[in-house]
């Protein structure tokens, strides 16, 4: 790993990689890469998790192409030297800013979503013209082997490179000193990524989680609430970091809504649990355990079954939740969603706020008034009105948390900015230099200075 980094070092410093032809033609290069070698992919995929080929493909596969799709168009204007107003105090002169890569880079990739979580990063980072080595989640681990192979067989090594391996690797690499560090997973080890890049005084980009809730209002349309609540919960088994961890919902709509979702899981969760080609898997068994110890029985309104074999459990619904169960205390990061109501929309609030910072907020609602009062006094990453999840498609939607759910964001431009860095330059001739800002210092210097300053 010291002879990878050293060889990114003295690559970058050729200057290669900041050409945006270059740039452009490594993500073409990728692009056909990865669809060259998509059934691979898929069987990787499929190994790990029970993934259909289907649900590879919207959720990881095609927001990989879009974004390189979209830097390949983008990315020679947002490469390009940017004018600004020059103030009157540094008359005459011009200023400009010039957006430059960072250098070395180390993306952390995430378990859930392992290509999307691995490689939309790597590719902002490969876009913004800086060199990447990719530690990809060791858990599925046929997906990490599958991206090793076709990154490492197909890109040289001091410019693009994967590194597989567990905690030991990873701590390794966390030793070194990159330019920039992305990582994407679970709180606790934000905090030791954070800690390792303090030394060397690293600036890290984190993306974690928390637990996103979701606010069902009366006057909602109570069957399409349902229906896209459903899928974005469910989706690859509720192992998502921006699904709704937990739905606040109305008290008097509370029979009809738990009803309609029951109704909503039955018409196609049930068949897809029995057919293993599509229901996923969690991930491995200490997760399946500790998902099993939140489903109380007495609090089970649908769902519930589980099977240790092939580590699935059915769409779970939890019904008579209070903020002070346990399966309130952390993220869920499974196929099982608690139900809580509220009167007082101001005390669902004020618990909501008591907690940290969520990941992600969603609002099923056609009141403008309600809507406006939660964006404005609940702070969380980002979220959607009337639906769930499908904010994360739209590339020119900055994706990321606040506090404990996360430090910066990406997709699209914003990925393009994290690892950038934005050289400030004033740029004056030499044939004009007014005396104001030499001695002697005067009362008449000062009053003209005070105008031009302020």
């Amino acid at each position: 790993m010291v002879n990878i980094l050293e060889n990114q070092r003295e690559f970058f410093n050729t200057n290669k990689s900041k050409e945006v032809n270059f740039r452009i033609q490594q993500l073409k290069k990728l692009k056909n890469i990865l669809k060259d070698n998509e059934e691979l992919l898929y069987k990787a995929i499929y190994n790990d998790f029970g993934k259909s080929e289907f649900e590879t493909y919207i959720s990881e596969l095609a927001l990989i192409y879009h974004e390189i799709n979209n830097f390949i168009k983008k990315v020679n204007g947002w490469s390009k030297k940017k004018k600004v107003s020059t103030n009157l105090a540094n008359f005459p002169a011009k200023s400009y800013i010039i957006p430059e890569p960072l250098g070395n880079t180390l993306i952390i990739g995430a378990w859930n979503y392992p290509y999307q979580l691995s490689l939309v990063p790597a590719i902002s980072s490969l876009a913004a013209g800086n060199t990447v080595i990719l530690k990809p989640s060791e858990l599925p681990n046929e997906t990490s082997k599958v991206m090793a192979k076709i990154i490492n067989e197909n890109f040289p090594s001091e410019y693009f490179h994967v590194v597989e391996g567990g905690v030991k690797e990873t701590t390794q690499l966390l030793e070194f000193k990159f330019d920039k560090i992305f990582f994407t997973g679970s709180t606790n080890v934000g905090k030791i990524i954070y800690q390792a890049a303090a030394k060397n005084l690293t600036p890290v980009t984190l993306e974690l989680g928390g637990k996103s809730p979701t606010f069902v209002f009366k006057d909602c349309d109570i069957k399409m609430t349902a229906k896209r609540i459903v899928w974005a919960k469910f989706l690859n088994a509720g192992q998502t970091c921006v699904a709704p961890d937990y739905v606040l919902v109305e008290k008097n709509i509370e029979n009809q809504f738990l009803e309609t979702i029951k109704k909503e899981i039955e018409k196609y969760h049930d068949s897809k649990f029995k057919n293993k080609d599509n229901y996923l898997k969690i991930i491995n068994a200490q997760n399946f355990e500790r998902l099993c110890k939140l489903i109380d029985a007495d609090k089970v309104y649908c769902g519930g079954q589980t099977n240790i074999e092939n580590r699935s459990i059915n769409p779970t619904v939890l019904y008579n939740i209070s903020f002070e169960d346990e399966i309130m205390h952390d993220e869920i990061f499974g196929p099982i969603l608690p139900v809580l109501t509220f009167s007082n929309l101001d005390e669902v609030i004020f618990k909501v706020k008591e907690r940290s910072k969520p990941l992600s907020c969603y609002i099923y609602s056609k009141d403008q008034k309600k809507i406006n009062k939660l964006l404005n006094e609940i702070s969380f990453g980002g979220g959607a009105i009337n639906d769930s999840l499908m904010q994360l498609s739209n590339s020119k939607l900055p994706f990321g948390g606040v506090g404990c759910s996360g430090i910066g964001n990406y997709h699209g431009e914003a990925g393009f900015r994290q690892f950038t860095h934005y050289k400030s330059i004033l740029h004056k001739p030499f044939w004009f230099e007014s005396n104001l800002k030499y001695p002697p210092y005067t009362k008449a210097k000062m009053k003209i200075l005070k105008f031009l300053l302020e």
